[in-house]
């Protein structure tokens, strides 16, 4: 045992309570299975209200120093040790014991590090931080010699459900002991994301805080530590901080667990969407199941949580594929004559042009301003877009902007949108095309480019015109392009990795991947290709060359999962919380952005991509999976506890 002085105690020597000897009271037995009947009577006062902390009101804040806490960490693992760090920084006094040997560590922070609870607790700390897990804290209450502490000790959590701390708390401990329930709303991944705490939550409730001046001030001096470090101090009931916790952070952790089960793996052609789940997926898989398992078992409104997701998933699929028998039952009985392709592997190519995937996941596209120079009448394009609709005329505010003649064709009248954008605007395809527009780029929704494109009045257009298309599928129009086009026209598949929503604060950085998939060989052609794609370079984008199997590939794992997580959280119907960690807040966002596409585009991503139908069943196994961890460890818990009772005799009447 490390033994060190103190010259510093924030209460009196004397202690202001009469010196009776404290003894624990009998402790029930205590089980999950009790815990929906004990909840909802426990609370010793009325439900705060939801109020942060603000620092004018808070007498606290100010220039002198506060006298240091001493603290002792019972459960000095990461997390412990992590709060340590802070604790010690600001000049609080440490003790620490834990049932692993972590005495290395606590020598490295500057904590004084016990092997024995008894000799820790003679210490007499001002504050008892419990930092264990929540599947271990029961066990650890029963364990504390208690007659060792001053019998006004604070005791706080730091548990990540609060109905079930305070229930034990209030249960096991004497009662001239102070109660603080706390949730830092973060942990070590958040903290070094986030640059520090600021701006963090700290979630409390005084459940026992006796009126006496030393023990308010206390409590105050405890929740100081975190709002010095910028924490949004939020001060709510357990039974509230419980009810909005299962519906953003238990989500959190079980999306985070369904993405991690799938070995999701970054792609050349990542979104910012898909890049938070894969953030997202990293920081939970780093917490052990045994968090997730308590959060399910110790929160009475998770299992609700987690039915309303199998639902909505359930839900989800039933929507696909709803729509696809509605296609497939239409072939059925319009014949082939008018037959809308399922899937688009059965277009007849040109054996020189079928895709296969590429040893090389992806070329750069190197964008040389030097040799591109700025853009002048040599490389100024007239460029026909049909479909104009909002991605369209996203599209068109650059390209005009970058002196580029744009006209446009849409099937709804958008003169006066095209007109404040400075485009040309034709209410007839035939009128446009005789314009012979250098380049054709389709802009229309997967579902409809079939039909759109059968009915292009081709012979107006010059015989070596460019048709460009930015479907978010890419071997479906390839495959159409080459079937539908004459021969003479060029062809460049691509898809610009954004939207108006992500891309409206500029495209830097932003993915545009595209397929030369036939580009006739004089120069004059290519010049014209590499002057469309410089469009996109001139602002920014990341250009990424790869086949357009290479993508749809790629694009099942990434896009596809992308868009399933936010439709399936969007029937969720989730909104903002007190508590949202940013793991939640990135959920929020990813369904504000997928919900501002269309339900065809979802799925036409699931339709004519050939690899989404084995994400979507890897998805659904994935979660299948979890309910089935979760569930079955709840019965072994649950037989566990049956093995305990005693046996009962039967009667005989």
């Amino acid at each position: 045992m490390i033994s060190q002085s103190h010259s510093h105690h924030l209460l009196l020597t004397h202690s202001p309570f009469l010196p009776n000897l404290i003894t624990k009271p009998t402790p029930h037995s205590f089980s999950f299975i009790s815990l929906s009947s004990m909840f909802p009577s426990l609370s010793l006062r009325q439900p705060n209200p939801i109020a942060a902390v603000t620092d004018n009101n808070n007498p606290l804040l100010s220039s002198d120093p506060l006298p240091p806490l001493r603290i002792a960490i019972i459960g000095f693992g990461n997390y412990g040790q992590f709060l340590a760090g802070t604790l010690i920084s600001q000049g609080h006094i440490l003790f620490a014991h834990s049932r692993s040997d972590h005495s290395s560590s606590a020598l490295r922070l500057g904590v004084s590090y016990f092997t024995d609870l008894h000799d820790l607790c003679e210490r007499h700390p001002d504050v008892v931080l419990l930092c264990t897990s929540i599947l271990s804290i029961e066990n650890v209450l029963k364990t504390l010699p208690f007659q060792r502490l001053r019998r006004n000790t604070l005791f706080v959590d730091v548990l990540s459900v609060k109905e079930f701390a305070k229930t034990l708390l209030l249960q096991y401990l004497p009662e001239d002991f102070d109660i603080l329930c706390t949730h830092p709303m973060f942990g070590p991944q958040s903290v070094n994301s986030n640059n520090g705490w600021r701006g963090l939550k700290f979630v409390y409730d005084k459940v026992r805080i006796r009126e006496d001046r030393l023990r308010i001030s206390r409590c105050e001096s405890f929740l100081e530590v975190f709002e010095r470090e910028g924490c949004k101090m939020v001060e709510m009931s357990c039974a509230d901080h419980d009810k909005f916790a299962a519906e953003s952070q238990f989500i959190t952790h079980t999306l985070g667990r369904v993405l991690g089960s799938l070995n999701l793996q970054s792609t050349p052609i990542n979104t910012k969407g898909y890049e938070a789940l894969l953030d997202l997926a990293e920081n939970i898989c780093g917490d052990s199941f045994d968090l997730y398992y308590g959060l399910f078992v110790y929160n009475k409104n998770s299992l609700e949580m987690i039915e309303r997701i199998d639902l909505a998933f359930e839900a989800l699929r039933k929507e696909l594929f709803s729509r696809l028998h509605g296609v497939v039952r239409l072939q059925s009985f319009e014949g082939e004559a008018s037959k809308v392709h399922v899937f688009p592997n059965g277009y007849e190519n040109d054996p020189s042009l079928d895709s296969v995937r590429s040893e090389d996941v992806s070329l750069k596209y190197e964008y040389n301003p030097q040799l591109s120079g700025s853009v002048n009448d040599g490389s100024r394009l007239k460029i026909g877009i049909v479909g104009f609709g909002n991605f369209g005329q996203f599209l068109a505010k650059t390209m005009v902007k970058q002196s580029h003649t744009v006209l446009a064709y849409s099937r709804t009248n958008y003169t006066d949108e095209a007109a404040k954008l400075g485009v040309s605007y034709f209410s007839d395809l035939d009128d446009l095309f005789e314009e012979h527009p250098e380049v054709i780029l389709l802009c229309t929704s997967i579902l409809s480019t079939e039909k759109v494109l059968k009915s292009l009045p081709f012979q107006r257009l010059r015989r070596s015109t460019l048709f460009v298309d930015v479907l978010s599928v890419k071997e479906f129009p390839r495959n159409l392009f080459v079937q539908v086009l004459p021969q003479d026209f060029d062809i460049l598949c691509t898809h610009p990795m954004f939207g108006p929503e992500s891309g409206k604060n500029g495209w830097n950085n932003l993915s545009f991947v595209f397929d030369k998939v036939r580009i006739g060989l004089d120069d004059r052609r290519k010049s014209r290709c590499d002057s469309f794609l410089d469009i996109f370079a001139r602002e920014g984008c990341c250009m990424v060359e790869m086949s357009c199997a290479e993508h749809d590939w790629h694009a099942a794992g990434s896009q596809f999962i992308t868009h399933t997580a936010g439709r399936l959280l969007e029937k969720l119907s989730l909104e903002s919380t007190p508590v949202d960690t940013k793991g939640y807040e990135t959920l929020l966002k990813l369904v504000d952005n997928t919900a501002g596409d269309s339900f065809d585009l979802y799925y036409g991503l699931f339709l004519y991509n050939p690899n989404a139908m084995e994400q979507l069943e890897r998805f659904h196994l994935a979660f299948e999976s979890l309910k089935k961890q979760l569930f079955g460890r709840l019965h072994s818990q649950h037989s566990h506890e049956l093995t305990k009772l005693p046996s009962l005799k039967l009667t005989t009447l």
